[in-house]
């Protein structure tokens, strides 16, 4: 499955775990914080994300990003896993 695929899985699942409604479509323009998922909610899904690929890239970088739209946000997560 691809990482964006499984990104939006995971999304998905946090959103209904905490009852947050995310907006349609998350294009890769979709500015992180007006997706529907507050602080807690991206701390559950980088959580989830780390049980599912087995990574978590931000514990990992030298110099600490805070992607700003869910494109940024994949690509962190690309680069971590051809890193691995």
């Amino acid at each position: 499955m691809d990482i964006e695929q499984q990104i939006r899985d995971a999304m998905q699942q946090v959103a209904e775990l905490t009852q947050c409604q995310l907006v349609t479509p998350i294009t890769d323009e979709t500015v992180l914080l007006q997706s529907g998922l507050d602080s807690l909610g991206f701390a559950m899904l980088v959580a989830q994300l780390e049980e599912t690929l087995g990574i978590d890239p931000f514990s990992q970088m030298m110099i600490a990003v805070y992607p700003s739209t869910f494109a940024e946000f994949v690509g962190i997560y690309r680069q971590a896993t051809a890193q691995q």
